[in-house]
């Protein structure tokens, strides 16, 4: 029954088990090598961002929070087509689809659109499956953090909280809603 810890890990060491001299219990040689990395430390860039005032640059793969995209136009990309929302290995999002009536040519590209849109961000794992389920470029993860709250209902977010916003009404706030998606795209 007694197995070889030698061929378990590498890290075996056998335990000295004789007597400490008197310099040793002082634990002084112990106490000066801690005190010499602690100097060390002292001398060495810091790596702890102060985040409200300094920001760190996002990683290129960076998946954040979800955004409803809008063409040129400011009309809606989703079709409703349910790509994403089977591509979800969580099961996070739900939609519902309705037709476009007539006079809603200006809000919506494609005959059919999502009246209902939901994404569960408790459950979401941000795998960007949704993202690349999507044939009209109508979702994409962002370089947003999920916000910090209190009631899991403010997990949910709607339509309205995840769509972009209008190009035309407000083109500043549309370009930071975009990020760096636009030099993204560009390059690939």
């Amino acid at each position: 029954m007694g197995v070889n810890m030698q061929a378990l890990t590498s890290r075996l060491k056998q335990v000295d088990r004789r007597k400490m001299s008197f310099i040793e219990r002082l634990y002084l040689v112990a106490i000066f090598k801690g005190m010499m990395i602690t100097f060390m430390h002292m001398f060495k860039k810091k790596p702890t961002i102060n985040y409200p005032e300094k920001t760190r640059p996002f990683s290129p793969v960076f998946r954040g929070l979800h955004i409803l995209n809008r063409d040129e136009e400011g009309r809606e990309n989703c079709t409703a087509c349910g790509l994403c929302a089977v591509a979800c290995p969580a099961e996070a999002i739900t939609m519902e689809a309705a037709e476009r009536q007539t006079g809603e040519e200006n809000l919506y590209r494609e005959e059919k659109y999502a009246a209902k849109y939901e994404i569960n961000m408790l459950r979401c794992i941000f795998c960007g499956l949704c993202e690349e389920a999507c044939p009209k470029d109508a979702i994409y993860l962002s370089e947003t953090f999920a916000p910090a709250d209190y009631q899991r209902k403010q997990f949910i977010y709607n339509k309205g909280e995840l769509l972009i916003p209008h190009p035309k009404e407000d083109p500043e706030a549309y370009k930071k809603a975009l990020g760096n998606r636009v030099k993204r795209e560009s390059i690939n």
